[in-house]
């Protein structure tokens, strides 16, 4: 995963390492899906169709959102598909300004455009300036049957390290379905191959076929390393084949298990009954076709069982969020629910993920605007690493009750769309004399107008007729700011010009600024 250099010194004085993160997640059902058997067998040479991959990443620096963070070199693995296409991980080519592809046979690198990606399922398609590349480079035939546990595989990438191909063989340790990024979960392939920094975006191969896709290395332990499936890569390739990425559908209902007697007893169930409590729904109103107490009995045709679980194949089981993907269908999944003792048939709508008041970047520069020695930013999870990154900042935050520590899974209101934060130290200047730095407050509102979003501030500011300009912050202890409106107009151009600013503003805030200059 790539990670941001270090770029400042916290209030806490904690430096802190994050990552770059992604999508909003939606389903398309009708798109046409690449049928793995149909492809080309695999080439006898194989690791003829494996390649290195070389990015230059200039991530986003969420303390000084007017920049990126410095350049970042580094090198991952990639496999060749049909489509004249290249397959690697999203973390590989994520926020890159630069990306090349070379293989162990051939000196030249070869320069490639990312085409497609999705952070959460961490996958991302290439293309080659020069299409030639794949007139001796032939795709990797796919198997669509998943693995069992204790099938043999190898492992194919490029670790860090060496310029040759490496090949590592091990075994399928466990298949899971668990959080890969963010909101998105999947299938998951446990082995014990070795898998070092660079193997990401090898292919593992069983057979003459490929089973997934390496993309991660469990921390802290020896041996194991992990692997996306086939299966959702072809959802993956499935869903950008009209040239966009959409996303997985994903069911947003809280579940508990059903094993506790004295919870069955509540229930009144009779033993026969086994599935999963709907603890929360998502929709917590009468037009919700799930509600607090109902057990989720099955999922399509797929039993679920007390622990939330549904088999897969021999002894193989799986949390039932699984089937989500598989039958979702114009937006819902069918759901069987016993409720107050009677079986019923529901509809259950899927999403493309859960909206946040305080969501990650999604692949995107974070949006910034600086008003006298101000930056103001949105709050987002990349931000939020100062805080998760530190358990002092952490306890600090929570006991002054941030909102960035109070209100971090909830969702957005009419009255608060997003977080708006002080996200750099003040710009020395006599205008904040006297003031502690605010870095890291959440602004409540301007000359007492509650702030919704970071737009909206800068469209009060904007506006702004009031000879002070009165700053409140959201939080237990403090102070709120008085400033003189004239003064920090007129600091702003030279506290741009001090610092080797180039805009005031982000584009997206500028034209709210600034809207004649649409």
């Amino acid at each position: 995963m790539y990670r941001f250099p270090q770029m400042v010194r916290m209030v806490f004085k904690a430096l802190v390492l994050l990552s770059a993160s992604a999508t909003i997640y939606a389903q398309n059902s009708e798109k046409a899906l690449v049928t793995p058997e149909s492809i080309s067998p695999s080439p006898v040479n194989l690791e003829n169709s494996v390649v290195k991959v070389f990015s230059t990443l200039r991530g986003p620096d969420p303390f000084k959102p007017w920049g990126k963070a410095a350049p970042q070199d580094i090198t991952g693995s990639g496999v060749v598909i049909e489509g004249k296409r290249i397959l690697t991980n999203a973390h590989v080519v994520g926020y890159a300004s630069q990306v090349q592809v070379q293989t162990g046979q051939a000196g030249d690198k070869v320069s490639a455009t990312v085409v497609a990606m999705s952070r959460g399922m961490d996958l991302a398609v290439l293309k080659l300036d020069d299409e030639s590349f794949f007139d001796t480079h032939a795709p990797v035939a796919r198997t669509s049957n998943l693995p069992m546990v204790r099938d043999a595989i190898f492992a194919y990438g490029y670790p860090t390290g060496g310029n040759s191909l490496s090949i590592t063989k091990g075994i399928v340790s466990r298949i899971e379905f668990v959080n890969i990024h963010g909101p998105v979960e999947g299938l998951r392939i446990q082995i014990d191959a070795a898998i070092n920094p660079g193997n990401s975006g090898g292919p593992a191969i069983a057979g003459d076929k490929m089973i997934g896709l390496a993309f991660a290395v469990a921390l802290n332990a020896q041996n194991i390393g992990y692997i996306i499936p086939n299966e959702e890569i072809e959802l993956f390739l499935r869903d950008i084949s009209d040239g966009k990425y959409d996303g997985k559908p994903v069911m947003l209902d809280v579940v508990q298990t059903l094993e506790n007697p004295a919870m069955r007893e509540f229930l009144k169930l009779d033993k026969s009954v086994e599935g999963a409590i709907v603890h929360r729904p998502y929709q917590n109103n009468t037009a919700s076709p799930l509600k607090e107490w109902d057990v989720i009995t099955r999922i399509g045709d797929s039993a679920v069982d007390n622990q939330g679980m549904v088999k897969l194949n021999g002894n193989l089981r799986v949390r039932f969020q699984y089937r989500v993907q598989q039958l979702a269908m114009n937006g819902k999944v069918p759901l069987t629910v016993v409720r107050a003792g009677k079986s019923l048939n529901v509809q259950l709508p899927v999403y493309s993920g859960r909206p946040l008041l305080i969501s990650d970047l999604k692949g995107e520069y974070p949006s910034y605007f600086i008003y006298g020695p101000i930056v103001f930013s949105r709050a987002t999870s990349e931000f939020l690493s100062v805080i998760s990154g530190n358990a002092a900042a952490l306890n600090a935050y929570a006991y002054n009750a941030s909102p960035l520590v109070t209100r971090r899974g909830d969702m957005p209101d009419a009255n608060r769309e997003e977080l708006v934060v002080i996200s750099s130290p003040f710009f020395p200047n006599k205008l904040v004399t006297g003031y502690s730095n605010r870095f890291g407050s959440v602004v409540y509102s301007i000359n007492g107008t509650q702030v919704r979003s970071l737009k909206h501030l800068v469209s009060v500011l904007r506006d702004l007729k009031d000879e002070l300009v009165v700053i409140h912050f959201d939080q237990r202890n403090g102070e709120t700011m008085v400033l003189p409106r004239k003064a920090m107009l007129e600091q702003t151009e030279s506290v741009l010009s001090d610092n080797g600013i180039r805009s005031q503003g982000s584009p997206d805030m500028m034209a709210v600024w600034n809207p004649a200059a649409k």
